[in-house]
């Protein structure tokens, strides 16, 4: 485990008589959601396989503690909503909004790990479209509703075909064609990864980055991160509760600094 350093902030949070109910840490120079969110007393991180998504989010680079959150303009997000910011650069084009860096992030974890056959979404008009047809050199044409594929184009999984299949991908999938394609899950069932998603126009998700148990009593926290319109930074979420910025786990309305999910709006990726 690395060596953690320099803590910002520590906060206890006491019941009636003096009994500690929370107790937390945050280490402003810690790099990542592991070293940087210390759970709640009496809490313990779910653990998650090295090679799940749920562990490639806890790893993942954050800004320097403190870092604003900016728009694809460079200008910032007018609201502080947000605790941390992950290190994602963005386009600088107003194209990489809620749904888009949710969908960045499961295609980037799948390309590092060179899952890409693994690696397709649809799009808002249902067609599906795969990172395998353009690393054969094809591409789609979108004629209004209308789109077919044509061949002759670059092909190889390269970083720069990569590129250009997210930069379409965020061009015409939304949070429609996310929860179309994604599956229910049972908020009991819940994991790092997991998103809470309303599909519409507009319409809003926000991932779920970490989850912690209280061993004891089965009562679970977790972290949430989203992106938002217009095209913006993708940052961990300050929560209404005490324990900020962890979220209690109910099966229940969920309600975060910038939208309300009903019940029932968690979801996963199908695998």
């Amino acid at each position: 485990m690395k060596k953690r350093f320099c803590i910002l902030m520590s906060v206890v949070i006491l019941m009636a008589g003096g009994s500690i109910l929370y107790s937390q840490q945050i280490f402003k120079k810690a790099n990542d959601i592991f070293e940087r969110f210390i759970p709640p007393k009496n809490y313990e991180r779910v653990k998650v396989a090295e090679d799940s998504f749920g562990a490639y989010l806890r790893s993942y680079p954050l800004k320097e503690y403190g870092s604003p959150v900016l728009l694809y303009n460079g200008e910032k997000k007018f609201n502080n909503v947000y605790v941390s910011v992950f290190d994602m650069p963005l386009l600088d084009v107003d194209l990489i909004q809620c749904a888009d860096a949710v969908i960045k992030l499961r295609a980037e974890y799948l390309y590092s790990q060179k899952r890409y056959s693994e690696i397709k979404f649809h799009i808002t008009n249902g067609m599906l479209v795969p990172f395998s047809k353009f690393a054969e050199g094809e591409r789609v044409i979108v004629s209004g509703n209308k789109t077919d594929w044509k061949g002759g184009y670059k092909s190889g999984y390269s970083r720069a075909v990569f590129d250009e299949y997210l930069k379409f991908i965020y061009s015409y999938a939304g949070t429609y064609s996310l929860s179309q394609e994604s599956k229910k899950k049972k908020i009991s069932e819940i994991e790092p990864g997991d998103f809470f998603i309303y599909g519409g126009s507009p319409g809003h998700v926000v991932l779920v980055l970490d989850i912690a148990e209280q061993k004891s009593t089965g009562k679970k926290i977790m972290l949430l991160g989203q992106s938002y319109m217009p095209s913006q930074e993708f940052h961990i979420l300050k929560s209404p509760e005490s324990i900020s910025p962890w979220y209690t786990i109910e099966d229940e309305i969920l309600y975060t600094p910038e939208w309300t999910f009903k019940k029932g709006s968690l979801m996963e990726f199908e695998e």
